[in-house]
């Protein structure tokens, strides 16, 4: 090569096959780099024109909020002022019945377990299982032929024993005559005397020895001891019974029929004054939802003693239960009513609230305002309440949306609250600030479409 040659043979070096110059190999290293400063560039680009576009839109709609609000501070500060919806109804006048309420089982007054008194052989079953039975009414039969030969024999042995006593008897009356004539010692009197009483001891073993064996035979047939309806069979035709151990059937009363439920020992005291002056307490029965009232009935007594571990006393409801709704060992709510009181004033139970001042209610004062008015409440019912002071019959209380209510706070009455409160008036349009405010809902909604087409 040429020493002219602008190429300097002593630096030249050979690149081998496959490898880059080092220009090439820094130019790709710093790359990503530019790439990444055009990314960050962008997106500040990107940043500053949203908000350009955000304030540009705010400053354009302001004015139109502001004048649909009715100057109330803008877009922000429109909803403070917001009438709440409210549900009201009007305080009444009425009887309220003063209930107390206990758990309780339905208990018959007769349940009765049927065995033989006697052992010996079932040949006979004479009722169907479920059937209803009368006092008296044969349930079964056992086979009477063994206590029909002891029978007859003790009645030959009270035969026999009466003839000899009928012979003590007449050798008797000899001696007692001999005796008088001098004839006979008053030993042989005496003797025969004892013998004659011996006799007639003797027929009166065998005369109960008759009537026992004719009672057992009185006892093969098995009846029924009271009036209800027979369960389940429990001991099958043909089967030995051992006296008093075998049990046979159940029969249990249902008419009438009781039920024994429990209030606390508090109550105890207004159901005694009660029962002591003479008065006819009525007692409900409902079913294990409280829900639907089973039957009626009246209180028949209280126990003589409160149940220390639990505090409560016991008492006892009757019913015909003609019906036979209520079933043995059925689980109820027994609702005791003791008293009612006469022309109360009423409100819903909705409508009482607890807070700092105690029980309140938010009365309407007038037709867009409320007003916080603290109560003293008594009976209740599970619906309505008894308001001893504080609210006059006529007054209207606000039953829903007291969530967000407070003292003088501003409500508009809906439409079916109206109706329930009996204003037998039509319904009214929405008021001006309830449509201002659907309008600013409108305006909102539309900016918040506008700007995620934007972005």
């Amino acid at each position: 090569m040429n020493e002219s040659s602008p190429i300097r043979t002593d630096t030249a070096r050979a690149y081998q096959p496959g490898e880059a110059p080092a220009r090439d190999v820094r130019s790709r290293r710093f790359r990503p780099i530019r790439w990444l400063v055009i990314l960050v560039l962008l997106a500040g680009a990107g940043a500053i024109g949203h908000r350009w576009y955000e304030a540009r839109t705010d400053k354009g709609a302001e004015p139109a909020t502001a004048t649909r609000t009715g100057g109330r501070g803008g877009r922000h500060g429109g909803g403070s002022d917001m009438p709440q919806a409210v549900g009201i109804a009007a305080v009444t006048t009425g009887d309220m019945p003063v209930v107390l309420q206990g758990l309780g089982t339905v208990t018959p007054l007769a349940t009765v377990t049927v065995k033989s008194q006697i052992s010996g052989y079932l040949t006979q079953v004479k009722f169907r299982e479920g059937q209803a039975v009368k006092a008296g009414d044969e349930l079964a039969q056992i086979d009477s032929r063994p206590y029909e030969a002891l029978l007859a024999q003790y009645q030959g042995q009270l035969a026999r024993d009466q003839a000899l006593l009928q012979n003590a008897k007449l050798d008797l009356q000899r001696y007692q005559t001999l005796n008088r004539q001098d004839s006979i010692s008053k030993q042989n009197v005496d003797t025969q005397a004892a013998l004659v009483k011996q006799n007639e001891g003797t027929v009166a073993a065998d005369q109960a020895l008759v009537d026992q064996q004719k009672l057992n035979i009185a006892y093969t047939h098995i009846t029924s001891p009271v009036e209800g309806r027979v369960g389940l069979r429990q001991v099958d035709q043909g089967n030995y019974i051992s006296a008093a151990s075998t049990a046979i059937v159940v029969v249990t009363q249902l008419h009438p029929i009781s039920v024994l439920f429990t209030l606390p020992e508090d109550d105890v005291a207004r159901v005694m004054r009660q029962v002591r002056a003479g008065a006819k307490l009525t007692v409900r029965a409902y079913d294990r939802g409280d829900a639907h009232e089973i039957a009626t009935g009246r209180l028949d007594t209280v126990d003589n003693q409160i149940d220390t571990t639990t505090g409560t006393v016991k008492l006892r409801a009757l019913f015909d239960n003609a019906d036979e709704e209520l079933f043995p060992n059925q689980f109820v709510n027994a609702k005791l009513t003791v008293d009612t009181v006469r022309n109360a004033t009423l409100v819903p139970n909705a409508s009482l609230l607890q807070g700092t001042p105690g029980t309140y209610v938010y009365l309407m004062d007038g037709d867009s305002k409320v007003a916080v008015r603290p109560v003293k409440t008594g009976e209740t019912d599970g619906t309505s309440t008894v308001v001893a002071s504080g609210l006059n019959p006529g007054d209207r209380v606000v039953t829903d949306g007291t969530d967000r209510l407070k003292d003088g706070a501003p409500v508009r009455i809906t439409e079916g609250a109206q109706a329930a409160a009996g204003d037998g008036k039509a319904a009214e349009a929405k008021p001006a600030d309830a449509a201002a405010t659907d309008s600013q809902g409108a305006t909102e909604g539309g900016r918040r479409h506008r700007r995620r087409q934007a972005q």
